[in-house]
């Protein structure tokens, strides 16, 4: 049995927010292996959090994050079940780091999967019957193989179903369980909105060479 100081329990704390008590226990049960007390309490948050899904979050906050450069901009609002929580650093901190996933992911359109409209998935539906590799091939292993890549076509839509940008070993969803499970309130993400400069402008293409030749020649 490993010897758990309280400079272990503190240095375990330091690196993941949880508490005191949660922090010993998860090193008594991985024998004092600091990578293993931490995905412990990983699962542990995980599991707290899926007990409060019920619960109303009606509090939170709206945060925004804009990008270096300025050419991308987020608008997100996450909610938790009071303001007290909504006004803690923990939340604050999950509030931009959502805010940066969504800024790097120009692809994401919803929260989540269940979110999608139908119209969508039937659309991409479409396009994969008709994709040429399927040809030949009988209904039956034809249907499951588009509805494999519709289920993938459709979580790349998805941001709780992305990966972390921050650590790709976990999604967005189980970030989100896991800060749920370390404040102890239900959290989730309601709605957000990406901006990238220029986007659904028309702009006119002209030729400057030609345009150059033409005034000079005249």
């Amino acid at each position: 049995m490993a010897d758990i100081t309280a400079k272990l329990v503190k240095e375990l704390r330091d690196k993941t927010g949880a508490g005191m008590m949660d922090c010993k226990k998860a090193l008594v049960e991985s024998d004092g292996d600091m990578t293993k007390a931490n995905e412990w309490l990983r699962q542990k948050g995980i599991a707290s959090a899926e007990k409060k899904s019920g619960r109303v979050a009606a509090e939170g906050s709206i945060g925004s994050y804009i990008h270096t450069g300025a050419r991308v901009g987020v608008l997100l609002e996450l909610n938790c079940e009071t303001d007290f929580v909504a006004r803690g650093e923990i939340f604050q901190g999950l509030l931009r780091d959502v805010a940066m996933q969504i800024a790097a992911c120009p692809n994401v359109e919803y929260v989540t999967v269940d979110e999608i409209p139908s119209a969508i998935a039937e659309k991409e539906k479409t396009i994969e019957m008709g994709r040429d590799d399927l040809g030949g091939k009988p209904d039956q292993i034809k249907a499951k193989i588009v509805e494999g890549r519709i289920g993938k076509r459709l979580k790349e839509l998805a941001l709780v179903e992305q990966p972390f940008i921050r650590d790709t070993s976990i999604t967005v969803e189980q970030l989100v369980k896991q800060v749920a499970g370390q404040i102890g309130e239900n959290v989730r993400i309601r709605r957000f909105t990406r901006y990238t400069l220029g986007e659904g402008i028309e702009v006119e293409e002209s030729d400057f060479a030609s345009e150059v030749a033409s005034i000079t020649s005249n």
